[in-house]
């Protein structure tokens, strides 16, 4: 090959400068190697993780496992006291009020002098009734010696047979008359008992609707105090007719059955949230409905002998009816939608599903469920925002919490 056709060739440049090259080339040769490393090391570590993420474990749930109970079915309704007996004492006579013979709020006995009115005018009535009485017991005495005498005159017909007569019709006549006064001393002597004003019946006593020195009885019997029997109350209270007419039906269908005497007691809720000590008993339920409201008045007697319930107080009224098989769950359980009530159940392969309820009264902190659940069923009690319906929980069973103690 001729000489002229061979071309020298120029050596190639390097890719990564050489310790000649300029400063700003040497540190961009540094920061690709350090970009490669950090590739190469993130490489290494994905290929070392494991194929997939492990999955959350299931949300730890309480859960409370229910059992169907036959059950006394309480209702409450405001009711409000009455007293069982109530008096009031008037003036039965007209007078000056002398004296105020009781303390106000006190206990009295029947017959006890309450009041005492000024007795001046009927001592007077009184006396002159007596000497009316007088007066009639003598004139009969006379009648009775005129008749007498003249029974033998009139025999051997020294007077006539009309004389006779007079004297007969004299005797009846002053019988009469001492009838009259002996009544007209009754009626001064009872006149005269009436200033001494007594209490019809036993029981506490109010405050003095008269004072000393008052003037009563002028043309009416004037109030002077009020009585009222509270060793027992009356608690008067109302129910819808609807809700009769259903328990009336639950009832007939067998649905429940009517409570035990016990269960049947009436128990009252102050307004303080306490319960009166003394359960009482139902009287009686009005045959007939309020056609303004279709209410049904009940009405029941309460004992009292503390005196701590006072007539007009308003109170709730709980009553148990009728008893049914039901299920008592915490409070907390129950829960509200648009459907209505409802309940969480944790099912055997804990899963959790919403279950409609239908329920009753709430006593204590617990609901009845009438229908819904069955014995054995496991309910959600804590843990709603971990557990929504169809989700897998983790089931415990729940504890109730311990009742704070009471410092002495």
């Amino acid at each position: 090959m001729p000489a002229s056709t061979h071309r020298l060739r120029a050596p190639a440049r390097p890719f990564f400068p050489t310790p000649t090259s300029t400063p700003t080339a040497r540190w961009l040769a540094l920061g690709l190697l350090g970009l490669l490393g950090l590739a190469l090391s993130g490489c290494s570590e994905t290929a070392s993780a494991p194929g997939a993420a492990a999955a959350p474990p299931a949300p730890e749930v309480a859960v409370i496992e229910v059992q169907s109970a036959a059950t006394a079915l309480t209702v409450e309704l405001p009711g409000r006291l009455e007293a069982q007996r109530t008096a009031q004492v008037r003036a039965r006579t007209s007078g000056i009020v002398q004296q105020r013979l009781f303390t106000e709020g006190s206990q009295v006995r029947a017959g006890q002098v309450l009041f005492r009115i000024d007795p001046a005018s009927a001592d007077a009535a009184l006396a002159s009734a007596r000497a009316q009485q007088s007066r009639a017991e003598a004139q009969l005495s006379q009648a009775r010696s005129v008749l007498e005498r003249n029974r033998p005159l009139a025999a051997e017909q020294a007077i006539s047979q009309q004389e006779l007569v007079n004297a007969e019709i004299g005797l009846k006549l002053a019988q009469a008359e001492l009838e009259q006064a002996q009544a007209a001393v009754q009626t001064a002597r009872i006149q005269r008992s009436h200033a001494d004003v007594t209490a019809p019946i036993a029981g506490r006593v109010g405050r003095a609707l008269v004072s000393e020195g008052a003037l009563v009885g002028q043309g009416d019997a004037t109030p002077m105090a009020l009585i009222q029997q509270t060793d027992s109350l009356y608690v008067n209270f109302t129910r819808s007719a609807t809700e009769v007419l259903a328990l009336q039906r639950a009832l007939q269908g067998g649905q429940q059955q009517r409570a035990s005497a016990a269960a049947a007691q009436v128990t009252l809720v102050l307004e303080d949230g306490s319960l009166h000590p003394h359960p009482g008993r139902l009287l009686f339920t009005d045959l007939n409905a309020d056609p303004s409201s279709g209410q049904v008045t009940l009405r029941a007697v309460v004992p009292n002998p503390d005196g701590l319930l006072m007539p007009g107080l308003f109170v709730r009224v709980r009553l148990a009816q009728t008893q049914a098989a039901a299920v008592a769950l915490p409070l907390q359980a129950l829960q509200h939608g648009p459907a209505g009530a409802h309940v969480l159940i944790v099912d055997a392969s804990d899963q959790v599903a919403m279950r409609p309820v239908q329920v009753g009264p709430t006593e204590r902190g617990q609901v009845l469920v009438l229908s819904g659940l069955t014995s054995g069923e496991r309910v959600l009690v804590e843990g709603f925002q971990r557990a929504a319906p169809g989700a897998t929980v983790r089931p415990v069973p729940w504890q109730a919490p311990a009742a704070p103690a009471t410092s002495r």
